[in-house]
């Protein structure tokens, strides 16, 4: 185990801040494009319809102090200092977080929760878990099941805003950037030509991801740069050249001037103000590739003061040309002479914002398939260097059509920013509320902290989201229709998931039957290794007793596989493969349950192949280098109640470690647990196991005679090798995949609403999204299907 993992920095303090500076130089192309761009629509989206800019320029200036004063309170000081310390191993995002709150409270509706998993070194806790405080919080969260699926449907709701801003950014971006031609040419050219011109770009834009960022990412960062310097070097040129007394109105009283004057109609016109934040969420989001410390600098530093200076320059601009205030925009603070270089350079910028959006909603698509939330899709990793670059075509596909309908449809800079307005606000206030639970649970600080964290910043957060509310019928109807469409896909697919596995879980068979099973029964036993796939984590699964009954055959090597992913980023290769017998060694079954976190790669066919055998094979050296008798207890802790004899589960990796081969035991008042150290052939072996919760333990640690009891050890090492060679003989004969091809059915009389989502809307998305094999990039000549119906 490596104890420094996620220590990114050991060298010296000169070269760490160096490599600070480099990540915090990378990051203004994947986190800051969306937030750096928003200069071009602020303004235009906020004086559209409902106020106007008049003479006394108490609207404008009312304007620039509510952008400075959000820009402060919520990007700097909520998450700069606060949210981006709510990471789940150093990553970030709604699922992060979630994770994290799973892991300190049981409030995660899939029920394969295993002791095991709370060894592995990302699940690390705040406290050691003896020691825990158990607030009256966490009593009650995990008392209630209503309160589990209500926070699931919180970090849904979050979940599928991200998704519609990754429709919406795009759109309005290029959309707002292509707007600068209005200045160069007649209206109804200008028409005929920004609605046309952004679709290509879209089209474009989208065309190209399937290449990856990395292709393309050296260009983002000077990009990004290049746009900050520019609307900085435009905001200082315009305040010295047309007011320099404009900083007089970052005064909050110039807020409480602009809602007295404006009324309702300022109250509205709050929605177009807080797109000066989108793309704040992405600081947050983005945090597993870079580091707080990177991410703090570049915005504190660079984003935060080059925003404040644009914002500031074009209410100098308007302050001294109020009676161009019917065609506010971006553009017509830009000098004649540099406005067709800005045009391009913003035209750029929104391409680079529009990406960093689009890659995050690959991102978290995919944290929502490993969490059993979202249908099967193809997941193809762009970069084998680059952690998290990821691409999911039909995806891709179908956020473009989308993404170029909004574009025709809307033609409004005004009702794309009354609809990216409210969704933005809305992953806002599902962050503020899991990072107040958050404080209490992960942290362990005072419930006083955590409400008034909520209180302080969700009352910001609700008066903007009211503004957008009210923007209903105008463009904000959007996103609350694609929230609610992809939130019952999401719910149904989780709801079907979870009842499968609770069906499995009744259905499955003894080990008794699976012994039983030999020639007197008509069963044969074939060459090859035979993977069968199944959610179990312990027990026989009930499509494997299927199989055998249409196939009385099965392989001489037979393994339990279970791809199972638990609530943490990533788990190391190390400790990845939790393996374990299932029946004696002359049976020849295993059980391998195969931990991904939310972000992990999954392997194709071949290396998964080669690494599980190589597992076998070291858990095979393990059990016959144990100096007693195997010791059998059940492995979930769900299952405690099950008196059949499983052999316990071990965790096997690659760590080397020198010396004598010693073994480490932890004897129990329950059956014992063990951690083992030996070398191998090929490599040094780590092993360890989790005992139950709740078990009295002492620790023994004593090392092997390698002189005593010569001809047990030689009759142990025939055996040993015995096996191997039917491991390996087995390896060259052939794998075989066996999956379950499952049809779900509601019982009889199942409420209609629970009817129609299984009977319906899960088995269509089952047959219209991927099948397990070529999410598992199973060959389909090594494939054998068993087909199961499940009466939930």
């Amino acid at each position: 185990m490596d104890l420094d993992h996620g220590k990114c920095w050991k060298t010296s303090k000169k070269e760490s801040w160096k490599t600070i500076l480099l990540l915090a130089y990378q990051s203004l192309g994947v986190v800051y494009g969306d937030l750096s761009i928003s200069p071009l629509y602020v303004y235009k989206s906020t004086f559209a319809e409902d106020i106007e800019h008049s003479e006394t320029n108490e609207e404008i200036f009312g304007a620039l102090s509510f952008v400075f004063w959000t820009l402060t309170l919520i990007p700097l000081f909520k998450y700069v200092f606060i949210v981006l310390r709510a990471d789940d191993n150093g990553e970030g995002g709604t699922f992060a977080l979630y994770s994290l709150i799973c892991r300190h409270a049981k409030v995660g509706l899939l029920p394969n929760r295993q002791v095991a998993d709370e060894a592995l070194s990302t699940y690390k806790l705040e406290q050691p878990p003896e020691k825990k405080n158990s607030s009256g919080l966490k009593l009650f969260l995990e008392k209630y099941k209503a309160l589990h699926t209500a926070l699931l449907l919180l970090v849904l709701l979050g979940t599928c805003m991200v998704i519609g801003d990754g429709l919406l950014t795009p759109a309005i971006s290029v959309y707002s950037a292509v707007s600068g031609l209005e200045l160069s040419m007649s209206k109804e050219h200008h028409q005929y030509a920004v609605v046309p011109i952004t679709c290509f770009i879209l089209v474009c834009l989208f065309a190209l991801q399937h290449y990856g960022t990395h292709r393309v990412g050296f260009f983002f960062a000077p990009v990004v740069l290049t746009w900050l310097l520019c609307i900085s070097a435009l905001g200082l040129y315009n305040i010295i050249h047309w007011n320099p007394h404009v900083y007089e109105a970052l005064s909050p009283y110039y807020m409480f001037k602009f809602l007295k004057k404006t009324r309702i109609s300022g109250w509205m016109s709050l929605g177009g103000i807080l797109l000066c934040i989108t793309g704040s969420e992405a600081m947050f989001a983005d945090l597993g590739h870079f580091s707080y410390t990177a991410i703090q600098i570049a915005f504190s530093f660079l984003v935060y003061p080059a925003l404040i200076l644009a914002y500031m320059g074009q209410a100098a601009y308007l302050s001294k040309n109020y009676h161009t205030s019917h065609r506010i925009s971006f553009y017509v603070s830009v000098p004649e002479s540099v406005r067709w270089p800005v045009l391009v350079l913003a035209i750029l910028a929104s391409v680079v914002g529009s990406q960093a959006i689009i890659s995050g909603t690959f991102s978290i698509i995919n944290q929502s398939q490993s969490l059993g939330c979202f249908p099967r899709v193809k997941v193809i990793h762009t970069s084998d260097k680059i952690h998290g670059q990821i691409y999911i075509p039909e995806i891709n596909w179908i956020l473009m059509i989308l993404c170029i309908a909004v574009t025709i449809g809307f033609r409004d800079t005004k009702h794309l920013g009354n609809a990216s307005g409210l969704a933005v606000m809305t992953v806002m206030l599902v962050t503020t509320c899991l990072t107040s639970l958050a404080i209490i649970l992960c942290w362990h600080k005072s419930p006083i902290i955590a409400i008034s964290f909520l209180l302080f910043f969700g009352s910001i957060e609700l008066l903007y989201f009211s503004a957008s509310l009210t923007k209903f019928r105008e463009g904000a109807w959007l996103p609350i229709l694609l929230a609610l469409f992809l939130m019952t896909i999401m719910f149904v697919w989780h709801y079907a998931t979870i009842k499968k596995y609770e069906y499995d879980l009744h259905n499955k068979v003894s080990l008794e039957w699976l012994l039983a099973l030999g020639p007197s029964l008509g069963i044969a036993r074939v060459p090859g290794i035979g993977l069968v796939f199944t959610d179990l984590t312990s027990g026989i699964p009930a499509n494997f007793s299927r199989f055998v009954t249409n196939l009385p055959a099965f392989h001489r090597i037979l393994v339990f596989v279970c791809i199972k992913s638990v609530p943490v980023p990533f788990v190391p290769p190390a400790e990845r493969y939790l393996v374990g017998r299932v029946g004696p060694p002359a049976h020849r079954s295993y059980r391998c349950i195969v931990r991904y976190g939310y972000r992990d790669v999954h392997q194709d066919v071949d290396s998964f192949e080669t690494q599980l055998v190589d597992r076998l094979a070291d858990f095979i050296r393990y059990e016959w280098h144990r100096t007693r008798e195997t010791i059998c207890n059940g492995d979930d802790a769900s299952q405690s109640n099950e008196s059949s004899s499983e052999c316990r589960l071990a965790v096997i990796g690659t760590v080397a470690f020198p010396g004598q081969r010693t073994f480490e035991i932890e004897e129990t008042m329950q059956p014992a647990s063990v951690s083992v150290e030996f070398p191998t052939v090929e490599s040094v072996t780590d092993v360890i196991e989790m005992q139950p919760e709740g078990v009295i333990e002492r620790r023994v640690r004593f090392a092997i005679d390698d002189e005593s009891d010569t001809d047990e050890r030689a009759n142990m090492a025939e055996q040993l090798q015995e096996e191997l060679e039917d491991l390996h003989t087995a390896q060259e004969a052939g794998t075989a995949f066996i999956l379950g091809h499952s049809h779900v059915r509601a019982k009889q009389g199942s409420s209609v609403l629970k009817r129609l989502a299984v009977n319906f809307g899960y088995n269509f998305l089952r047959r219209n999204c991927r099948g397990p094999d070529v999410v598992l990039k199973v060959p389909p000549v090594s494939l054998l299907e068993v087909g199961m119906v499940y009466i939930v």
